[in-house]
């Protein structure tokens, strides 16, 4: 009798223990992993969804080699240098940091101050070859956006891949305005 009251005792305890785990198992929802074109797919349409929103500053319908030639004289008058920034408006990073300038007061205030700021193009479209070649073709070494800094006579004086200017999905503010205030005209 002390036997079955025994095994009556650890049958009932394994019958516990088997519902408590088989209650916890139908609660927990099972764990769906998204497979890599699935989040892919996300990441492309919401880059996409970001890039719709950004201002689309380049023209790729403009003749950058009159523009610039128009931009060195307006330099001249206003003794201010030239910022290029090379890219594209398929380009996320281009658009995130014509955006960031734009929208951080102040390093737009430094590149009023001192810059002629132009987009130069480089697209299907137009892709800008002899001004690309006249700078040393920078977006087939460093990728875009690029940066080509020309003094107020139109002397190439500095070219800056973007990459070391970014932080996170943006740029970092010290490393982008410490950029633009080593090349501002001297004096």
């Amino acid at each position: 009798m002390k036997n079955i009251l025994l095994k009556i005792g650890l049958c009932g305890a394994l019958m516990t223990v088997s519902l408590a785990c088989s209650q916890k198992t139908e609660t927990t929802a099972p764990t769906v992993e998204k497979d890599s074109a699935t989040v892919a797919a996300e990441k492309k349409k919401a880059q996409d969804q970001e890039k719709a929103a950004l201002p689309k500053p380049y023209d790729p319908k403009e003749n950058a080699e009159l523009k610039i030639a128009e931009l060195v004289k307006q330099a001249q008058a206003e003794n201010k240098n030239i910022m290029l920034q090379a890219g594209g408006n398929w380009c996320i990073w281009c658009l995130r940091f014509n955006n960031y300038v734009q929208t951080t007061p102040e390093l737009k205030k430094i590149v009023d101050d001192n810059y002629i700021y132009y987009h130069l193009n480089y697209s299907p479209d137009n892709k800008n070859e002899k001004i690309f070649a006249k700078y040393g073709d920078p977006g087939k070494k460093f990728g875009y956006p690029v940066f080509i800094v020309l003094d107020k006579d139109g002397r190439q004086i500095h070219t800056q891949e973007s990459g070391v200017l970014e932080e996170g999905k943006g740029y970092s503010l010290e490393k982008v305005k410490a950029f633009f205030e080593a090349w501002k005209p001297k004096g």
